[in-house]
Parts: C-alpha cells; sequence; structure tokens
C-alpha cells in the first residue's frame, strides 16, 4: 500500500466564496441556491495503517444517508458515497465521494464533491446537475464529518466555510496488522515432564494450568510423541501434543 502524509496549510483557503449556484447548462441564467443536510453512516468499511514517520492513517469508505432541505432542487433525501482518507495522528486529510438528492418531482439532484478534512470539519466543492430544473450545480459545501458516524450541520452553499489546505504526499504506509505469532515444533522422546513445562528433543515448552492435568495423566517422561507450541508473552506455551501416552 502506498504511504500517505498529509501536511495541513494553516488557515489557507480552499474556496473564496460560500455560496452555491445553479444555472442554465447553455449560461443564460444565474442564482444562487443554498441547503442544509445531515446524514448517518448506513455502511462502513475501514482500515488502518502506519508511516514509517509514526503517522497513523486511517482510509474510510462509506455510504451515508440522510435528508437536506433548503432550494426546491436540494431539498429531499440524501445519499453521500464518501472515500475518506485522514491522518489521525495530526486529524487532517482529504474526503472524496458523490451525492443524490431524492427531489419531488422525480428528477434527482446529482454531484461529484471533494473536501479537506481538519479537526472533525469538511469544506471542499460539490459540482454536477439539478435535473429538475436541468441547471448545473456548483456549490461549496462543509460539514461536521466522523467516518464512522456521518455528517453534521452540513451546507451547501449558505455560509459554508472556507477550511484549510491539505497536501498529500508519496511516502508509503504499512498495515498495522499483527504479525503472525512465531511458532515451534519437536518429535521425539519426552526428557522432561512437570505440571508446568514439557521438553521434547531440546525443545521445552510452559504448560497452561488447564492443560497440565490432561497432559500429565495421559504422558510421562520417556513417551515418544511429537509437540507444537507458540510463543505467548514471551514464554513457548504447549498448543498440541500427540503420540503414545502409557
Amino acid at each position: 500500500m502506498r504511504r500517505l502524509t498529509f501536511i495541513a496549510a494553516g488557515l489557507a483557503a480552499l474556496l473564496v466564496t460560500s455560496i452555491a449556484v445553479a444555472h442554465g447548462i447553455g449560461g443564460k441564467s444565474a442564482k444562487a441556491v443554498a441547503a442544509t443536510f445531515q446524514a448517518t453512516g448506513s455502511s462502513v468499511s475501514t482500515k488502518s495503517c502506519t508511516t514509517t514517520d509514526g503517522k497513523s492513517i486511517t482510509i474510510t469508505n462509506g455510504r451515508y444517508t440522510g435528508t437536506a432541505s433548503g432550494d426546491p432542487d436540494l431539498t429531499g433525501a440524501i445519499t453521500l458515497s464518501a472515500r475518506s482518507v485522514i491522518n489521525t495522528t495530526d486529524n487532517v486529510g482529504v474526503v472524496d465521494g458523490q451525492l443524490r438528492i431524492d427531489v419531488s418531482g422525480g428528477h434527482d439532484t446529482f454531484a461529484a464533491y471533494s473536501a479537506v478534512y481538519a479537526s472533525g470539519n469538511v469544506a471542499g466543492l460539490a459540482s454536477g446537475l439539478a435535473r429538475n430544473s436541468g441547471s448545473r450545480l456548483v456549490a461549496n459545501l462543509s460539514a461536521g464529518f466522523n467516518p464512522s458516524s456521518g455528517f453534521t450541520g452540513g451546507k451547501l452553499g449558505g455560509g459554508t466555510s472556507g477550511g484549510n489546505a491539505v497536501e498529500i504526499g508519496g511516502a508509503k504506509c504499512a498495515s498495522t496488522s499483527s504479525p503472525k505469532p512465531e511458532k515451534s515444533d519437536a518429535r521425539g522422546t519426552i526428557s522432561a515432564l512437570s505440571a508446568n513445562s514439557i521438553t521434547v528433543a531440546g525443545l521445552t515448552c510452559a504448560i497452561s494450568s488447564n492443560d497440565s492435568a490432561a497432559v500429565n495423566s495421559k504422558y510421562k517422561q520417556g513417551d515418544r510423541v511429537q509437540i507444537h507450541c507458540t510463543l505467548q508473552s514471551g514464554v513457548n506455551t504447549l498448543d498440541h501434543i500427540s503420540g503414545h501416552g502409557h
């Protein structure tokens, strides 16, 4: 996986105006429109990784549903898809996706958007088509955003925040998944056996208290067996034993 580096460029304005504009495809008219919205996560998947410089990156793909209210072309049930890539160490990132508003009258409003994430908020630009009126839509978008729960206090136009700027670098990112546990095994005669440990062919493994009675009741020193052990908290611990007991 590519490593990603994010740098907040403090107070750099992403967008100058705070307005949504709808205008005819032929460019014959323009008018200001606005709406507010909120949407809750209904299908969200997340994975994480850590960069070599110690930054934690969380990548989330989600679908969020809710309601939008405002001008006729921006009022109705809203669905947003979002892919967020967030540096959770510095609390900055980017959010990209699409939105659809089910407008009364059977013609939905669609738009693609791209936004900067900073400290729980997003600000960016949405561009698409208000099909009900046949107009192109260009709108500043801002909202509170949590990848797990969704969008709150969202605005399309109507005084959206300018937001910050973020740089996406080319550093690599490694998965944070836990490494596989170290395993060992041995085949031979039991050279030592107690309530707490067993030694076979030079390999000594601890015996858990849950397994001690069963192992000692079936096996004795000198029996030929095969043992399988796993390193747990720095101690080789018996997982499985097989062979001819007494």
